[in-house]
């Protein structure tokens, strides 16, 4: 069975083995696959994986061998589902993996909108503290997380186990999540969207993108926060207008924001985001720990094995 992997860099840059991937088939890796050598590197393969890698509809109708994708992520936007589906091609994504790591980002951020951490250890270095009159100083506004709101938009496991560490902070949490929950944890109040929005002090976003909530982060969102309020986002980038958030931070309509996804990926250099006050951007880094790498890896290696034994698994189409 001919395997191959066409973005392979971001998973495993070289401190993961892809040796039981190997053990599989005839597999061939590549670090990265530009657009037009996607079909010649897949002409004779029957399992494709693709991380950011798109295979669009022209490119699956032309590759008569391909039985299978496995795309290296939760998100399987990158295939045309349709197109595989009609050609009986299963897709499949790796669900799970990075939930703690991407909700340990958040409060990477959370603190660093209320600590300043880094800013304030660089101002050392600089001999700031060498050669102040006083015993401490502080650069920004210190703000403790004890019985602050935290306001959760999308309440799955990343957003659940988010509450947990806000609870944990002793914070009080609103979650609202479009589908009904049950087994509500203590601590998480469930609430309607404008109620999270307009009493949250920190507003984290946990949901898939979907056509109804591209830019749901607008100017008429924003204006709903506090004025003193943190937006963080780890989830996807088009849940948020770009432009609008950047006014609202320069403005002062909220306190700061903490992103870890783009729209564009990678950005454009004149991105608006890039000189809005008090916005801190990471490059997508939330799912990158190696233990959550390490479990995509292992996830991704044992969906091959259960298609090849007829028993597929996180089949996101063909249902």
């Amino acid at each position: 069975m001919n395997i191959t992997v066409l973005d392979g860099y971001t998973l495993n840059p070289g401190d993961l083995s892809w040796e039981p991937l190997k053990a599989l088939g005839n597999v061939n890796i590549y670090d990265r696959t530009p657009k037009d050598k996607i079909a010649k590197r897949l002409k004779n393969v029957e399992i494709a994986l693709t991380n950011k890698t798109l295979l669009i509809c022209e490119t699956i109708e032309n590759l008569p061998k391909l039985k299978y994708i496995g795309v290296l992520a939760t998100g399987y936007n990158v295939v045309d589902i349709e197109a595989a589906s009609k050609k009986g091609i299963i897709v499949t994504n790796i669900p799970d993996y990075g939930t703690d790591s991407v909700a340990q980002l958040v409060f990477a951020h959370i603190l660093n909108l209320t600590q300043h951490v880094a800013e304030h250890a660089q101002t050392v270095q600089k001999m700031k503290w060498s050669y102040h009159k006083d015993f401490c100083y502080w650069d920004f506004p210190l703000t403790e997380l004890k019985d602050l709101k935290m306001g959760i938009i999308g309440f799955g496991k990343i957003g659940r186990a988010t509450s947990r560490l806000a609870i944990a902070f002793g914070m009080e949490v609103l979650a609202f999540d479009t589908f009904e929950q049950e087994n509500i944890p203590e601590g998480v109040k469930i609430a309607n969207i404008d109620t999270v929005f307009n009493e949250s002090d920190i507003i984290s976003l946990h949901c898939p993108l979907t056509s109804e909530n591209r830019n749901m982060i607008n100017n008429n969102r924003l204006s709903q926060m506090k004025s003193s309020a943190f937006l963080i986002n780890t989830s996807r980038g088009p849940l948020v207008n770009e432009n609008e958030l950047a006014d609202a931070l320069n403005s002062g309509k909220i306190a700061g924001a903490g992103l870890d996804v783009l729209e564009k990926e990678p950005p454009e250099y004149d991105n608006s985001l890039f000189k809005a006050k008090n916005c801190y951007i990471t490059p997508h880094i939330a799912w990158a720990t190696k233990s959550a790498r390490q479990r995509l890896m292992n996830i991704a290696v044992e969906n091959v094995n259960k298609f090849l034994h007829g028993n597929p698994v996180n089949i996101v189409n063909l249902m």
